[in-house]
């Protein structure tokens, strides 16, 4: 399985990293200064004479991540936000755990194609095109399965048991957009009356969804 999982990281480095959707980097390497006041399109890098293995390293995906929370799973990001060195690489990964009947909720990912796999357990993963069509597929431990840049997406854990994967996507900071907090949970708020226009819905039942994902006290 370990020789099968670095086959699919040498596979995604090869043909993504080829083609990256971040801008193509002018130096061999460009180490993010995560502390630097300037803003740009990615980060001011430091100077790559101070760089060290440590800017290129994380042991965060070793661990699964948490899963009691509302919807039973926990993704561990490794973007250049933990990896300073990925900056200007277009590439990085996440790890998402699976409580059992856990889910990792309808979003988007804007700046990045998506590919997972899966390291244990089964996931019923799927999208949505932009002509409404679902592409859905149930997925077992050492399948792959890719999601579209910018598409609606979810992976869903139906078992009775834990489930695990690894993403890995061709963008340094590949960008999250939750359709149910982003509509519903929103600061300010998203108008009450856009919301039970968009989905046809009484103001109670908006009300009762933007209370269930209120932040807990």
């Amino acid at each position: 399985m370990a020789a099968v999982f670095a086959l699919f990281l040498v596979a995604f480095a090869t043909v993504l990293g080829s083609s990256a959707a971040d801008p193509d980097m002018l130096q061999d390497i460009c180490v993010a200064d995560l502390t630097a006041a300037v803003k740009v399109n990615g980060f001011v890098r430091k100077d790559a004479a101070n760089a060290t293995a440590e800017d290129f390293f994380f042991t965060g995906l070793a661990k699964p991540g948490l899963t009691n929370n509302t919807f039973g799973s926990m993704a561990t990001l490794a973007n250049v936000g933990k990896i300073p060195g990925l900056n200007t690489l277009g590439v990085s990964l996440a790890r998402i755990d699976f409580a059992p009947g856990g889910i990792n909720p309808l979003h988007t990912h804007p700046r990045a194609t998506e590919i997972v796999y899966v390291l244990e357990g089964e996931l019923d993963v799927g999208f949505i095109t932009t002509a409404n069509k679902l592409i859905r597929k149930t997925i077992k431990q050492g399948e792959v399965f890719v999601f579209p840049k910018g598409l609606v997406h979810f992976q869903n854990n139906n078992e009775k048991s834990p489930a695990s994967m690894i993403a890995a996507f061709n963008s340094q900071l590949q960008g999250r957009v939750d359709i149910a907090l982003t509509l519903f949970a929103a600061t300010p708020e998203v108008l009450d009356n856009v919301l039970t226009k968009t989905f046809q819905v009484g103001t109670k039942q908006v009300d009762k969804i933007k209370s269930n994902l209120a932040p807990k006290a």
